[in-house]
């Protein structure tokens, strides 16, 4: 795996695909999390060092699926141009805007680039050749590089034109940024070097988003812990009461075979003793807590409750490798978060004790940053459906193609 650190970059332009598809306010568009923004900031740091410069090319949004009534592209809304000003006051110099991704203004503005010098180039996606893998709208992206550095794994899972088709450009320029290097490196730890006992925490709304990551955790794990939306579809399959909380009502027998599977397997597949239930999805709806196989009608579970938190806990307090992957409840309304801190935690309590604890997907990442816990895990990754996809063990085009 060719790295930043195998590469001299003195008098070269890196053309760096980062991840900077970051949250915004909606009022002022500023950024609310920058977490993706400083995890590239190594890589940057050691282009400059060595004496390069740095063309960063990153998407925001999904333009192309939310266009505006006239079928045009709401460019005030998606601009990179809205991340300028973050990056240069976290990386302490300032950033050229390039206009565009393409074209005349950008092939400028690139090369006309110094030593220590970094242009941002305009939304990738205000071009439907990003998505589709245009071998034309990579040649053109092409252009504006020696060298070509990839350290966006949050879309290595996408096969388009600035990850999979632009390293074709750059055979032996080509390598891995910083994250990258350390998302796979860390993802390997869990997939293929996990210490036993292995715990992996599953949460989030559907079973039908984790079912392959839940298929291959039954081969690995000794125990997988339940929580959020999905886990009420688990109960409902087991013949609990769940009131109107979120259930997949078509997966019940999928879940049945799940819970069948890690049986079979040994593994323990732990569900949500008690939950806070609420009246409706609101911060402030009325709130109870109940078992959660018998949530009344008309109330919904939205956080696992104070019980199954202490369970979850003395497991996670007993293992040596943890994955998390989605919060336990709807943390972003607080009286919906203690179950997600709870477990945070504890996560950041087992790995100070020596665990290997690996946190995974936007929201869990959310998560750890809001409750302050981030510096004490030991891995915070930025991709979500990118790291599923690697542990189910899928082929990611942004890597395979970079190895090739």
């Amino acid at each position: 795996m060719k790295t930043v650190d195998d590469f001299n970059f003195a008098g070269r332009r890196a053309l760096v695909r980062v991840d900077f598809n970051v949250p915004l306010d909606k009022k002022d568009r500023h950024v609310t999390d920058d977490t993706r923004i400083r995890a590239a900031l190594p890589t940057i740091n050691k282009i400059l060092g060595d004496g390069g410069s740095v063309v960063l090319m990153s998407h925001l949004g999904r333009p192309q699926a939310e266009k505006m009534a006239d079928g045009s592209i709401d460019t005030a809304q998606f601009t990179l141009r809205h991340i300028a000003g973050k990056i240069s006051a976290l990386a302490g110099k300032e950033v050229t805007f390039g206009g565009d991704c393409t074209g005349a203004e950008a092939a400028r503005a690139s090369g006309a680039l110094s030593s220590g010098e970094i242009l941002l180039l305009e939304n990738l996606r205000f071009h439907a050749g990003e998505e589709a893998g245009n071998e034309q709208f990579a040649s053109a992206l092409a252009k504006h590089g020696d060298c070509y550095v990839n350290d966006a794994f949050g879309t290595a899972h996408r096969a388009h034109a600035s990850t999979a088709v632009v390293a074709k450009h750059f055979p032996g320029n080509r390598m891995f940024g910083k994250l990258m290097a350390g998302e796979i490196q860390n993802a390997d730890k869990v997939l293929s070097g996990a210490q036993k006992p292995f715990a992996a925490i599953m949460g989030g709304a559907k079973v039908s988003d984790k079912l392959g990551i839940l298929e291959k955790l039954i081969e690995r794990a000794d125990h997988i812990l339940i929580g959020g939306g999905m886990a009420y579809t688990f109960l409902n399959a087991l013949g609990g009461r769940i009131g109107n909380s979120l259930c997949e009502a078509h997966k019940k027998d999928l879940a049945r075979t799940i819970l069948d599977k890690a049986k079979a397997r040994g593994v323990q597949l732990h569900l949500p003793a008690d939950s806070v239930i609420a009246e409706r999805f609101d911060a402030k709806a009325a709130t109870r807590t109940v078992m959660s196989n018998a949530i009344p009608d008309g109330w919904m579970g939205l956080d696992i409750g104070p019980e199954a938190s202490a369970a979850y806990r003395e497991v996670i307090m007993n293992t040596k490798t943890i994955l998390w992957n989605g919060p336990m409840g709807v943390f972003e309304m607080k009286p919906f978060e203690s179950g997600t801190r709870a477990v945070g935690q504890a996560v950041a309590d087992a790995t100070n004790r020596g665990a290997f604890s690996l946190v995974g997907g936007g929201d869990s990442a959310a998560a750890v940053n809001k409750f302050g816990l981030a510096d004490q895990v030991s891995y915070v990754s930025t991709g979500g459906g990118a790291l599923l996809e690697y542990f189910e063990g899928k082929k990611l085009p942004g890597i395979e193609m970079m190895r090739e």
